[in-house]
């Protein structure tokens, strides 16, 4: 090869290196500027999921404080129930204290009547006292509920019977 082939290949050589040089240059450019657009849209991607992420994040934070919020209400519901329940107790208890005080009362003016009604016995000339007390067959006492016959009790029937026989001895006028 002689020295002109020589220089015309270095000279292609160089100027397919050149245009290889220029080639790559501006397309670096544009590679450069679209690898800067892909990593906005993967930036903007990114920030879009965290917001996405903070809002859930938000929202069970809000669902976690009403939850919270709730069981406080139960709590204080359930609180309130055992303190009306307490105090069903204790009005429950007063009401069978004074229940019993009553039935204690009224024991006690039974028994006073019934003191009276002695008293008044012992006075009273028309009533006969016997030493024993009559108790009729069936078992009743002169305190005995009344038959439904006639709705009188045994000690009714005994005044009257007394009462009757007072007046046939009785002399008419």
């Amino acid at each position: 090869m002689d020295t002109t082939t020589l220089i015309w290949t270095i000279v292609g050589v160089v100027a397919v290196i050149a245009v290889v040089v220029a080639v790559v240059l501006l397309t670096a450019g544009k590679r450069r500027e679209a690898r800067r657009e892909a990593d906005r849209r993967k930036a903007a991607e990114l920030r879009a999921e965290a917001e996405e992420a903070d809002r859930q994040a938000r929202e069970r934070e809000a669902a976690a404080a009403q939850a919270h919020a709730e069981a406080s209400r139960s709590q204080a519901e359930a609180e309130e129930a055992q303190a009306r329940a307490q105090q069903a107790r204790l009005d429950a208890e007063e009401r069978a204290r004074e229940s019993a005080e009553r039935q204690a009362a009224a024991a006690d003016a039974r028994s006073e009547t019934d003191e009276t009604r002695r008293k008044a016995d012992e006075v009273d000339p028309d009533v006969t006292r016997d030493e024993s007390p009559a108790t009729p067959a069936d078992g009743r006492t002169d305190e005995s509920p009344a038959t439904p016959e006639d709705g009188r009790t045994d000690a009714d029937r005994a005044a009257h019977e007394r009462d009757a026989g007072s007046e046939r001895t009785r002399p008419t006028a």
